[in-house]
């Protein structure tokens, strides 16, 4: 059983741990859903290269004792002029568009390595981000598949559909954009991160509610 500690990035440390950041995503997304997943990766690797510039990034990273790092997730204020705001902006009903991304916190990519899915580290992930978030909602987009592990862990975490079957320009891929409402809470004061056991895959998901973070 492997200890696994939630640690927030600055953007710096993003920015210095980014090569461990894209060979996560490649592992567990890129392998198994892109025709081209090196090629994939270097386009990928210029977009968080471009997010890890902005101060007001938010991330989270899962990290074993020895600092590898098997799990991250990270967003951004979502902001007219952004790529997918706007195409997500245009494609929601008006009212809709303002409800859900008028003051919304974008997840932009949110990865677990495949030998550490299914044992809570995601949940716990997706809840570090969140917490003291202070925008109103938060979205993201997933592949249209209702049954997979990632669907089921946002609809338990109370994420909803905006859109469903959704295209991006470019591609034919579908896309579900999902949406949660924030409850807001007061901050927790940041120190030493907790550590957790690793649970066997059949084990249920502990989550992160109130756990305390270092940021670095």
């Amino acid at each position: 059983m492997e200890s696994i500690g939630l640690v927030r990035w600055t953007p710096a440390r993003m920015r210095a741990r980014l090569t461990d950041v894209i060979g996560v995503y490649k592992a567990a997304f890129l392998d198994v859903h892109e025709p081209d997943p090196a090629r994939a990766a270097i386009e990928r690797t210029m977009h968080a290269r471009r997010h890890a510039e902005r101060r007001d990034l938010r991330a989270v990273a899962a990290l074993l004792p020895d600092d590898r790092l098997i799990g991250f997730t990270y967003a951004l204020p979502g902001r007219k002029g952004q790529w997918w705001h706007d195409v997500v902006s245009d494609a929601l009903p008006p009212e809709d568009a303002v409800r859900w991304l008028g003051d919304c916190l974008e997840i932009v990519e949110f990865h677990v390595l495949p030998e550490f899915q299914g044992q809570g580290v995601g949940r716990e992930l997706m809840r570090e981000l969140l917490r003291d978030a202070p925008q109103r909602t938060a979205a993201l987009s997933a592949l249209e598949l209702p049954g997979s592990r990632a669907r089921r862990l946002y609809a338990s975490e109370g994420f909803v559909p905006l859109l469903s079957n959704f295209q991006f320009p470019g591609s034919w891929v579908e896309y579900a954009v999902l949406g949660k409402h924030l409850t807001h809470t007061e901050p927790v004061q940041e120190e030493e991160p907790r550590s957790r056991k690793a649970e066997p895959r059949a084990g249920r998901a502990h989550g992160a509610d109130g756990r305390r973070v270092r940021a670095v």
